[in-house]
């Protein structure tokens, strides 16, 4: 065995270096700059809507984004009950309460259906819902052709939160232009990587100049510093934002290389009895992590012996998000949830997903995956 396969490896490179190098010596190292404007300005024309403010990341957009939907104390902001922690934080943030929402089986998105009777009971019990939040999970798209109208006759701004899911696309839109605002990570496991890094995305101009005043310590537009709200330290670097703008250059590439990954997963599990790719079959995802859903009554198996074995062999893996109702932070929360995200989390293990997975790695992670097959086939 040679060295370890990471679930994720940054894949960055000569342009990378280039483009930051050519930032460096420009002269404007600090926060944002000609850089993060370029970048925001490119951002937006990937996700189809005509404003972006870049953030120092996925979290501060999710922050911005409820802070500009108005979430505060006496508030519900809807989370889905599986994702990462960051997505409920955010809600935390601003003072709301985060109630929770299971998932589509099929994906492990927010299940449309649950979200419609859980806003119509809180309508009628008059509580004040200030968003409903949407992940894209592992890339694929949330159902929004059915969110968007429970959102709309519920009167609750949607904000997607598509940290995982920039180039994907639902019905042939683009991920992050679903929502009143949505929101993407830059983090250096996401599809594109600054290191670290976000940005908000809108097509509502009052609400982009409200992310971006709040990003920048609310300083108003005067000469001394003025300031009538608490505002954060959330602007995107000049330098950061090169990064960026090299990595969104070579992002059809890499989704590519995800996606070719995942068809030869789908291929391996598809002779597999009791055994499913999560969101499999959806041409518009980006393919970010793939993750395989097993019954063990039916598979003779379990996730945890699979992953067991890979980390035998020096492959990294995970479970799903463990879900948001069964955190300790999160106890006493109220939450609407069918069983989906519990069993997603104890039946399935995410495997190596990176775009810059070596042909030499690639080829010793399938050995050791036919190799567990054998065994238990």
């Amino acid at each position: 065995m040679t060295g370890r396969i990471a679930l994720f490896q940054p894949d960055v490179g000569p342009l990378e270096e280039s483009f930051l190098l050519r930032a460096f010596r420009s002269g404007w190292p600090g926060p944002a700059g000609p850089e993060t404007e370029a970048f925001e300005a490119e951002i937006a024309g990937r996700a189809g809507v005509r404003h972006a403010v870049g953030v120092s990341s996925g979290t501060a957009a999710l922050h911005l984004a409820l802070l500009a939907c108005g979430a505060g104390p006496g508030t519900v902001v809807v989370v889905p009950t599986l994702t990462f922690a960051a997505t409920a934080n955010a809600a935390v943030y601003t003072g709301a309460r985060p109630v929770f929402v299971d998932s589509d089986p099929a994906t492990g998105n927010v299940d449309p259906d649950l979200l419609a009777d859980l806003l119509d009971r809180l309508a009628a019990a008059g509580v004040r819902v200030a968003a409903v939040m949407s992940v894209d999970l592992n890339g694929t798209c949330a159902d929004y052709s059915r969110l968007r109208p429970v959102c709309r006759a519920a009167g609750v701004p949607l904000v997607e939160d598509a940290a995982q899911a920039l180039g994907s696309t639902h019905d042939g839109e683009p991920a992050g232009s679903f929502g009143s605002l949505g929101t993407f990570s830059f983090s250096w496991n996401k599809v594109i990587t600054t290191s670290a890094g976000g940005m908000v995305v809108t097509d509502d101009a009052a609400l982009a100049a409200r992310c971006r005043h709040l990003s920048t310590q609310a300083r108003e537009p005067v000469t001394h510093y003025e300031h009538r709200d608490v505002g954060y330290n959330y602007r995107l670097s000049n330098l950061l934002a090169a990064v960026g703008r090299a990595q969104l250059r070579r992002l059809d590439e890499m989704i590519e290389r995800r996606r070719r990954l995942r068809e030869r997963y789908a291929k391996l599990f598809a002779a597999v009895p009791g055994t499913r790719i999560v969101g499999d079959g959806d041409p518009g995802a980006n393919c970010w992590l793939t993750s395989v859903a097993v019954d063990p009554e039916v598979a003779g198996w379990g996730a945890g012996h699979l992953g067991r074995h890979l980390a035998r062999r020096g492959v990294e893996t995970r479970p799903m998000w463990k879900p948001m109702h069964r955190q300790p932070v999160f106890a006493g929360h109220d939450a609407v949830v069918t069983g989906v995200a519990d069993r997603l989390f104890a039946r399935s293990v995410s495997l190596p997903s990176g775009s810059s997975l070596t042909d030499a790695d690639a080829e010793r992670l399938f050995a050791a995956l036919e190799e567990f097959l054998e065994e238990r086939g």
